[in-house]
């Protein structure tokens, strides 16, 4: 409002409302909200439905990093959109900016059969520590990290500026592999492991002794050579390493040293849900897949496996044909708020993919979700396959884009 009334330049709004998750685009500003590891809750998801109705043009894009995107916000409005998030524990800070941002993992963390330790309660450790940290407010550029809990890569730990996967070391006890200098855009490159075994404790003073290092070193003269994948690749990985374990010798052991009981007070916010005991396999469920093609499909593509008997993970699609990858209506959100309120504990994942994920369904409702999802255009059978194409907003609205995206990924659908 400061800068509406003129008193506030553009370069003096600019790292505001970066800070904030406020761009200007092409044709309006873009709001970016943060959603963090891509939980949501029931309430919020109608909230965010509200929103995008009340604000914008009907609709909402999930981001490849979990976040939801407003493309047509009046700037105007957006102080008002930020006190309404308020009111449900949402908010957009640091979803953009030269700074820490949303701290992501698996899609499936909690529910995971193949993970060795759910991540989430690590990822909100890293969001608390990263949140208004004074000495990486204001970075080289953007800074994202992502933790998984699992071997297989959901969390795309690679293609991030730190990545960081949970496993079981030979002696039984868990340990961190960390990949540094990973990133998409003009120059993709897949990280490059900086520590084979790091204690799960020092995860905080690792990553600390990393982005001081990048702080110091990386480059301010040119933003397109100024992500720590440039950097990595210009000392060499061995040097990189050198330079962040010299930094780490004297942080190691220090305040931000996670201890067993803080890792076990913020685990207590992601215990298991009050799962019914129910049966493994259901004589429903399974005449109905056999019965109903359109049923086999789907659950052939969208339906996962799930740590507890009788119970399964729901992945809604946001690509039909001739719809931009990520988008959903208000009335879609609302139905699928609903749907997780009815089947789903009032809990949804976004994934990397620009899908939502309905973590704890049980088996003998996978039918009616089905039908349900597929009245409200958020059941096409196509997870993992070619049409189950990312996609960001692209020239259509993006002033940093270099061509439109969404044509041709709705060329390839």
């Amino acid at each position: 409002r400061r800068y509406l009334a003129g008193e506030l330049s553009e370069e003096e709004f600019r790292p505001l409302r970066l800070q904030n998750g406020l761009y200007i685009q092409r044709h309006a500003p873009m709001l970016r909200i943060a959603v963090p590891y891509g939980m949501l809750s029931s309430k919020q998801l109608h909230k965010l439905a509200d929103l995008t109705q009340k604000y914008d043009k009907d609709y909402g894009h999930f981001s490849t990093r979990q976040n939801l995107q407003l493309n047509w916000p009046k700037l105007e409005d957006v102080p008002d959109i930020l006190a309404e998030l308020a009111t449900v524990e949402m908010h957009a800070i640091q979803t953009s900016g030269n700074c820490i941002r949303n701290i992501t993992t698996d899609q499936f963390a909690g529910i995971a059969p193949d993970e060795v330790i759910d991540p989430r309660a690590m990822a909100e450790i890293m969001r608390q520590w990263s949140t208004f940290h004074p000495e990486f407010a204001l970075l080289p550029r953007k800074f994202k990290i992502a933790v998984s809990g699992t071997k297989q890569d959901r969390a795309i730990v690679q293609a991030h500026d730190i990545g960081m996967e949970f496993y079981t070391d030979t002696a039984g006890k868990l340990a961190i592999k960390v990949w540094v200098g990973g990133g998409l855009g003009r120059t993709p490159i897949l990280g490059s492991v900086i520590r084979e075994h790091l204690e799960w404790q020092h995860a905080l003073t690792y990553c600390e002794a990393i982005i001081r290092v990048y702080n110091l070193h990386g480059r301010r003269d040119n933003a397109y050579k100024a992500r720590i994948k440039i950097l990595v690749k210009a000392l060499g990985i061995e040097e990189f390493k050198n330079q962040v374990e010299a930094e780490w010798a004297h942080l190691k052991d220090a305040p931000n040293t996670i201890t067993e009981a803080e890792l076990e007070r913020v685990g207590k916010h992601f215990e298991a849900m009050p799962y019914e005991t129910v049966a493994a396999n259901d004589a429903g469920f399974d005449a109905a897949v056999a019965s109903n093609p359109a049923f086999a499909a789907w659950v052939k593509r969208c339906v996962h496996a799930h740590k507890q008997a009788g119970y399964r993970a729901v992945t809604l699609s946001l690509k039909p044909h001739g719809k931009a990858p990520g988008d959903a209506t208000s009335a879609q959100m609302h139905t699928v708020a609903d749907l997780a309120a009815q089947y789903s504990f009032g809990e949804l994942r976004v994934s990397h993919e620009q899908n939502l994920i309905l973590a704890d369904v049980k088996l003998s409702d996978l039918f009616a979700v089905w039908e349900k999802a597929r009245a409200a255009g958020l059941a096409t059978p196509n997870i993992g396959l070619l049409t189950d194409i990312i996609c960001c907003p692209g020239g259509d609205f993006c002033s940093l884009a270099n061509a439109k995206s969404i044509p041709i990924a709705e060329a390839i659908q």
